[in-house]
């Protein structure tokens, strides 16, 4: 009797590991979620200045629950596509540290929303129109958060460049090369002004949800 084959068998190639849409679009919606609620706080709240004050600074104030809820719930959302990326990854170059240091990245809006930032700056209202020098104890937690989380992100990228480059998507490749640069110089910036800190964060935000839909929509095709 004859047997049927499956090529994928016969090249011992693993089949195509399917992503729940649910993690996928999680992880997608993570920065744009993010930075649409800063937006959408910064232009309404009395007191606070896109050229002066961090998003971070929106936690604080009595309307500051609004984005301590959406650090939580952007930290949460990194790590469902983080999940979803580990998925679709498989075994491929990358599909180890990639999806752990996007664990930590969410990981980091958890505890920036546990921790919030320090007042200063005019903002919230009756704050030191002076920028913040001198930190509490939960604003350097704040602060070391966001550092080691950016650098997990970017640190993500570049593993996930090797990745691309594996598969010869030259453009993808370099995105996830140069976007750490982006992200990066935006942060050196930030002692001129505080919007180079914000777009650099918001590149970082922005690239991570085209990577994982690249990632992760692919794998149910």
């Amino acid at each position: 009797m004859s047997k049927t084959l499956n090529p994928s068998a016969a090249l011992d190639v693993p089949p195509a590991r399917s992503v729940p849409r649910l993690l996928s679009a999680a992880g997608i919606a993570a920065g744009p979620l993010f930075l649409a609620a800063g937006l959408a706080q910064g232009l309404t709240r009395d007191g606070f200045d896109f050229t002066r004050n961090a998003l971070s600074q929106l936690s604080l104030g009595a309307l500051g629950w609004i984005q301590v809820t959406v650090f939580l719930l952007t930290g949460l959302l990194v790590i469902a596509g983080a999940t979803a990326i580990r998925q679709a990854l498989r075994d491929a170059p990358g599909s180890t540290w990639a999806p752990r240091l996007l664990y930590a990245f969410g990981a980091s809006f958890l505890l920036a929303g546990v921790f919030p930032a320090d007042p200063g700056a005019g903002f919230p209202a009756g704050a030191s129109e002076d920028r913040v020098t001198s930190l509490s104890a939960h604003g350097i937690v704040h602060m070391l958060s966001g550092t080691v989380g950016y650098l997990a992100l970017c640190a993500a990228f570049l593993v996930l460049a090797r990745h691309f480059a594996s598969l010869r998507q030259r453009g993808w490749t370099l995105a996830a090369r140069f976007t750490p640069v982006g992200v990066l110089a935006g942060f050196a910036a930030s002692a001129t002004t505080v919007v180079a800190f914000t777009a650099g964060a918001g590149l970082g935000l922005l690239a991570l949800s085209a990577v994982t839909a690249r990632l992760t929509y692919p794998a149910r095709q």
